[in-house]
């Protein structure tokens, strides 16, 4: 099966063109969106641009490619709205997207397995972040018990919610890891995906790693095919690397720093040999 992954959109309609003019070009089997998918909340009526911008986008590929257009799976990222999930899967209801958020969906052979939320983070919209592993914020971070939310959860969700308590809920459900690609929002903690710079407590650069252990550790453990990611746009460009392993499993990061659509194109008969190509 060949698939393509992109990250980090944004809302950008220029970035989205560019993808549905590749898919065009490559007819892929599927496409996978880690996350981030609209415009900035505060300043762009995430109904409009769906109904108005990609929905007529989405439209004109099918009807171009007919019966060769690939599923979509989607999922959401830190800067998604959770209000923004109705016009989601208003795209759904179309059949022109899946909406793949905490979903295990099967794909001819393979399982598809979305997650969207991530540790805590500096900024306030907090509707796709939890605590990871613990009840623990780092330095500088706002709890996923502050913050601002567009849609609201109870309170002991917010204080005792976890990332690792959810995967390995996720995890007993799974079928079969060797055939499951994993599509999150946040990377996995110490790799190639999670390396921002940031200053220390004296004021010098220093590069940290702000990926997930709940992920990290979920991986180690279930050895899923492969997975994708995005969240951390400038990893690639301090890493120098927008791939990792961990064991066998391949881990890819979607997003970019720059101006580019970043697209990867997997064979999942041969992760490792994943391309990618700045369009």
């Amino acid at each position: 099966m060949n698939v393509i992954c992109v990250s980090d959109l944004h809302g950008n309609d220029v970035k989205y063109r560019k993808l549905c003019s590749y898919i065009k070009q490559k007819l892929p089997d599927a496409v996978l969106i880690a996350g981030d998918i609209l415009p900035n909340y505060y300043l762009t009526d995430p109904e409009d641009f769906i109904k108005y911008t990609l929905k007529p986008l989405l439209e004109e590929l099918k009807n171009e490619i007919k019966d060769k257009y690939p599923p979509i799976y989607i999922i959401t990222g830190n800067d998604d709205a959770a209000i923004s999930s109705e016009y989601i899967e208003y795209l759904e209801l179309k059949e022109l997207a899946v909406y793949a958020n905490s979903r295990i969906i099967k794909h001819g052979e393979y399982y598809i397995f979305g997650y969207p939320y991530i540790p805590p983070t500096p900024f306030l919209l907090k509707d796709w972040e939890k605590y990871d592993v613990s009840r623990f914020t780092p330095r500088d971070c706002v709890s996923p018990e502050d913050g601002i939310r567009t849609i609201e959860v109870p309170a002991n969700v917010k204080k005792f919610s976890l990332i690792k308590d959810d995967l390995n809920e996720f995890a007993s459900k799974i079928k079969d890891f060797s055939k499951t690609i994993c599509l999150f929002h946040t990377p996995p903690c110490e790799t190639n995906l999670d390396r921002i710079y940031a200053n220390d407590i004296n004021g010098s650069k220093e590069i940290l790693c702000v990926g997930s252990y709940g992920v990290r550790r979920f991986i180690e453990k279930f050895q899923p095919l492969f997975t994708v990611h995005g969240h951390i746009h400038e990893s690639t460009e301090i890493s120098g690397s927008w791939m990792d392993k961990i064991g066998e499993t391949v881990c890819i990061n979607a997003s970019h720093s720059a101006s580019e659509l970043a697209v990867t194109d997997v064979d999942t008969d041969f992760p490792e040999a994943a391309k990618r190509v700045l369009l």
